[in-house]
C-alpha cells in the first residue's frame, strides 16, 4: 500500500476512534454504536485493500 493511502486511512480510522471517545464522553449511545461498526468496518476494509493490493503487486 501506498503511503498516501495508507495515510488516508490511517487519518480516518484515528477520526472515527476519536468519534467514539467523543460519543462517550457526551453520554450519546447511539453515536458510539454507529462509531463503533463504522471504524471496525473501515478498518477492515483497509486491510482488505492491503491484501488486495499486495496480491497484485505479487503476480508476475
Amino acid at each position: 500500500m501506498n503511503r498516501p493511502l495508507a495515510l488516508l486511512f490511517a487519518l480516518i480510522g484515528t477520526a472515527l476512534l476519536v468519534g467514539i471517545a467523543a460519543a462517550i464522553s457526551y453520554g450519546n449511545v447511539a453515536a458510539v454504536w454507529l462509531c463503533s461498526i463504522g471504524s471496525f468496518l473501515f478498518i477492515g476494509f483497509g486491510f482488505m485493500v492491503k491484501a488486495k493490493l499486495r496480491r497484485r503487486n505479487e503476480k508476475p
